[in-house]
């Protein structure tokens, strides 16, 4: 028997429930064109930090040539998930799914530390559910607007704190009221062009309304009658990003049944890393009888809310809007989802908006769903790096679609002791829809 012959018939170390595909693995040849796209390869230039490297111990556990480790997990742990390989890769390797299902099986058979445990199983407690963040924004408010916060960060205690801890208190959103429920059918103005419901989110429904209602207003605006199903919940993209792959699993299944009572064209999704998430529900359900019809009938209808508008001949009235943005690609919506025309189509069709384009813009932020509260320090070099890139453009603004890029990038002004209004692409399109002057839009921003 040769040698490759004996490698084929050596265990798996990976258990036998969705290990990464062989297929998929066997796509990757380790050509290279990854690595200046691969953000932890460009911070260390480790081999098995990049995605082919992270491709070949992949395949290895799989073929049984390299044990389920500790090791294996910290180069898995090290990856942002922020698939700009996909976009760099010509073989069109489907790295987000190598890199799901091996994550799963990460956190099925590789112990972690019990602090490190408790830290994400805190995470996943949390941010996921809309009624406990609203809880939660009350006591952050005063948090804030008592003066405590300023204090805080002013005596430098935050530097005494583990990390990740002083990383969550950096990220923390700015908290305003919670705007209360938001109706469930808002009508058309004149006639109906799309019937749509709308995802709103777990983090972005308490901390990012107003990005949802300006979303209901655009999309209105634009001929559409807009649904919005009461008690959504999340849609399991943080879950599935980490490797949490039954709870995640659930999450898609009570989203599910939520939405497919509605007789609507389109499910919109306003952030990017739900998006993604949203259209591979089919994938992700795939050997689930009762599910796997239901599930891909549910992706085929989601789209961004970027492509739905581009979609549409606008019929509303842009207003000029004379301010100079810089427009940051969220990773997920360029790379995972491969849109990055129509946002830039909607803003240049705002009078008087001058657009910028950030240097390196294929390089993410550093946010990556939650990677920015478990891996703080290279969330915070490539944060800083994409601040100096931003910075070089001279903009007024920026603007993304995902809320966590947009924290990123304001944790990164204020450390180097600047700030910048951000915008959600909506708020800006809703903004000159409505007639809102550059002066009011900057003043709602505080």
């Amino acid at each position: 028997m040769t040698a490759s012959e004996q490698l084929a018939v050596l265990p798996s170390g990976f258990d036998a429930h969705h290990p990464p595909e062989t297929e998929l693995l066997r796509e990757c040849v380790h050509c290279g064109f990854c690595l200046s796209s691969c953000p932890t390869y460009a911070l260390w230039g480790n081999e098995m930090d990049s995605p082919r490297g992270r491709i070949h111990m992949m395949r290895a556990v799989s073929e049984g040539a390299m044990p389920l480790t500790e090791n294996f997990q910290m180069h898995i742990d090290n990856c942002l998930g922020c698939m700009a390989c996909m976009t760099a890769c010509p073989s069109g390797v489907d790295y987000n799914k190598l890199l799901e299902s091996t994550r799963a099986q990460i956190e099925r058979n590789v112990p972690r530390t019990l602090l490190d445990k408790l830290y994400r199983r805190m995470l996943f407690a949390t941010f996921p559910h809309p009624k406990r963040l609203k809880w939660m924004a009350l006591p952050l408010r005063l948090y804030q607007w008592s003066g405590l916060q300023a204090l805080v960060r002013g005596s430098g205690v935050l530097k005494l704190l583990p990390a990740r801890l002083s990383s969550m208190e950096a990220l923390m959103p700015h908290v305003l009221m919670h705007s209360g429920a938001m109706p469930q059918r808002v009508a058309a103005h004149g006639e109906v062009r799309l019937r749509v419901a709308i995802i709103t989110g777990c983090v972005q429904s308490v901390f990012f309304s107003g990005v949802n209602a300006a979303t209901v207003r655009v999309l209105a605006a634009e001929g559409c009658e807009v649904i919005i199903p009461k008690e959504q919940g999340c849609c399991g993209a943080l879950m599935v990003h980490s490797g949490v792959e039954e709870e995640a699993l659930e999450f898609a299944r009570r989203l599910i049944a939520k939405f497919e009572g509605e007789p609507v064209d389109r499910i919109v999704i306003n952030a990017a890393g739900c998006g993604s998430t949203l259209k591979e529900y089919g994938y992700m359900l795939r050997d689930d009888p009762d599910w796997a019809a239901r599930a891909a009938a549910f992706a085929a209808k989601c789209v961004d809310l970027s492509e739905v508008l581009t979609e549409l001949e606008p019929v509303a009235k842009r207003h000029p809007l004379a301010v100079k943005i810089a427009y940051h690609d969220a990773c997920h919506l360029q790379h995972a989802q491969g849109i990055r025309k129509q946002p830039r189509e909607l803003l240049q069709g705002i009078p008087e908006l001058t657009l910028k384009e950030i240097p390196d813009a294929q390089m993410c932020c550093g946010s990556a769903g939650v990677y920015n509260l478990l891996q703080p320090e290279p969330a915070d070099e490539l944060g800083r790096r994409k601040v100096e890139n931003l910075l070089s453009t001279g903009a007024e603004a920026v603007v993304s679609a995902n809320p966590g890029c947009l924290l990123q990038l304001a944790s990164g002004l204020r450390q180097r002791g600047m700030k910048m209004h951000s915008f959600h692409t909506v708020e800006l399109l809703d903004a000159s829809i409505r007639g809102v002057s550059v002066e009011e839009l900057f003043k709602g921003r505080g």
